[in-house]
């Protein structure tokens, strides 16, 4: 009877076991870390985010020496960027890609503890996406030959794949249904290329997915459909029938890759996410729900009408931060995109690992004194409208915009605003609160309910300066004064 008893429990135990592992989230979730920020968080601050969270896997958009150093021996799984400015001179020369392969992998790849775990590479930043026009094609495929020359040279191929990111917009629906996605016909030739090389080597497609994008540019998207809402009115293509946004923008990319010869290619979402400021429904409330239906509908593991029960690969949050740097050509939005703020504080709750609690902030985080700038009452302030838009030239204003968090602001509560903006991104210099006498120096918090005036963190200006960013940000931030005048004027 024992005997019988234990061949019982031999026979249930694969089983049993299964049924344990299945209890467990195998979703491969990750975030984009981003760094287009004036006064970014350490990258030792940001690693004992990510781990705190159990974020397992995380995906850069250059080699920043300091971020790499950051995650050495953390056991983050990282997928690390090329520029679009680097892909013309990689393309033309093997070696300028060797080089590139040992000064930004193999020092820091590692069989050993201290060594970074990195995936992947991509090839560019969204090297397609319509705001570039054709600059770039001519280079991408090429450029990432040669890397993977580079990577078979020092035996790396069989560890890091390499990737080209797609944009939103890369592919499309002349219906706007999935039936007829195709990608964009002035690609279609170096995207019949692109898709070779990853076929060949075994490398997933990497793509933005962007419903609050979706719904921001087309009227006929609502936002519960956006927002993964069970209220949502289904969209139809014949028999198959969607309920949200991300299924539909899915199987138009699935229509697409089959129309061009790749049914089967593997999919990785590149970036997916909600902006909570900056625009009209880009708030933390909507963020969370459209998170949580996000998570839901991976975990649900039912996938999409053209790819049931077969999910993306790997999924990457956008972003983990906010960056005061971004370019706000599509939207102010563009620089809340965060999870957390751009001091490491949750804005809203997102499930990285099933029942894992709430989010946990950064610790001891380092800021200037507390202390802003604002409007002095006392004075002539009748010229203060030109003083603020002159502080929003290279200040974040973004907050201001329509829709945004500090929208509401009156006049001159709003020229305050980018008052404190602008002193903050100078390091509370006090040459950077005069604004020809108008400013005013208070340790008194000028903030309005959802309307916060920052203190920055304690980090050097001078070294974010030197940062390729912010060149490109003093040029975005000329569009948001545009969106910001009429706040700043009424």
């Amino acid at each position: 009877m024992a005997s019988l008893s234990f061949a019982v429990f031999l026979l249930f135990l694969p089983l049993t076991t299964f049924l344990i592992i299945a209890s467990h989230r195998t979703l491969a979730l990750g975030v984009n870390w981003g760094t287009a920020a004036s006064h970014p968080l350490p990258p030792a601050k940001v690693v004992q985010l990510l781990k705190a969270n159990n974020i397992s896997k995380v995906k850069l958009f250059d080699t920043d020496s300091d971020v790499l150093q950051g995650l050495s021996g953390s056991n983050i799984h990282v997928t690390v960027g090329i520029p679009n400015s680097m892909l013309r001179s990689l393309n033309s020369s093997r070696k300028a890609a060797e080089s590139w392969v040992h000064d930004n992998l193999t020092r820091y790849i590692s069989d050993e503890a201290g060594g970074i775990r990195i995936e992947y590479i991509a090839i560019g930043d969204e090297p397609f996406h319509q705001r570039y026009g054709q600059q770039f094609y001519p280079f991408v495929v090429g450029a990432a030959a040669n890397i993977l020359a580079a990577l078979l040279k020092v035996n790396l191929a069989d560890k890091v794949k390499v990737v080209i990111p797609c944009s939103y917009d890369a592919f499309q629906s002349v219906s706007g249904l999935p039936s007829r996605g195709q990608f964009r016909p002035d690609i279609n030739k170096t995207m019949s290329e692109l898709l070779t090389f990853l076929s060949r080597h075994r490398s997933p497609f990497f793509v933005t997915i962007s419903p609050f994008l979706s719904y921001h540019q087309n009227k006929n998207v609502s936002l519960d459909f956006a927002l993964f809402k069970g209220s949502a009115r289904r969209h139809n293509d014949s028999h198959r029938s969607y309920r949200n946004s991300f299924e539909l923008s899915y199987d138009t990319l699935v229509m697409a890759l089959s129309a061009a010869g790749f049914p089967l290619m593997d999919i990785v979402i590149a970036q997916i996410g909600w902006p909570t400021d900056g625009a009209p429904n880009a708030t933390s409330t909507n963020a969370q729900v459209f998170m949580k239906g996000l998570v839901d509908h991976l975990d649900s593991k039912s996938g999409t009408p053209l790819r049931p029960r077969r999910l993306p690969i790997e999924t990457y949050i956008f972003s983990l931060l906010d960056e005061d740097q971004r370019s706000t050509d599509a939207g102010s939005f563009e620089r809340h995109w965060g999870i957390f703020t751009f001091d490491g504080q949750a804005k809203y709750q997102v499930d990285f690992t099933k029942n894992s609690g709430k989010l946990v902030n950064a610790q001891d985080v380092k800021y200037l004194s507390p202390k802003w700038c604002v409007v002095n009452n006392n004075k002539d302030i009748s010229n203060a409208t030109a003083r603020a838009l002159e502080a929003c030239a290279t200040a974040d204003c973004s907050a201001l915009s329509p829709g945004g968090s500090c929208s509401g602001l009156n006049w001159p509560g709003n020229v305050s605003y980018a008052f404190n903006s602008y002193y903050q991104q100078h390091d509370q210099m006090a040459n950077s609160c005069d604004f020809g006498g108008l400013g005013l120096i208070t340790t008194v918090d000028p903030s309005v309910e959802n309307c916060r005036f920052i203190v920055e963190l304690r980090t050097s200006l001078a070294y974010s300066l030197c940062r390729p960013s912010f060149f490109q940000w003093i040029a975005s931030s000329l569009v948001t004064i545009l969106f910001c005048v009429l706040r700043i004027t009424m």
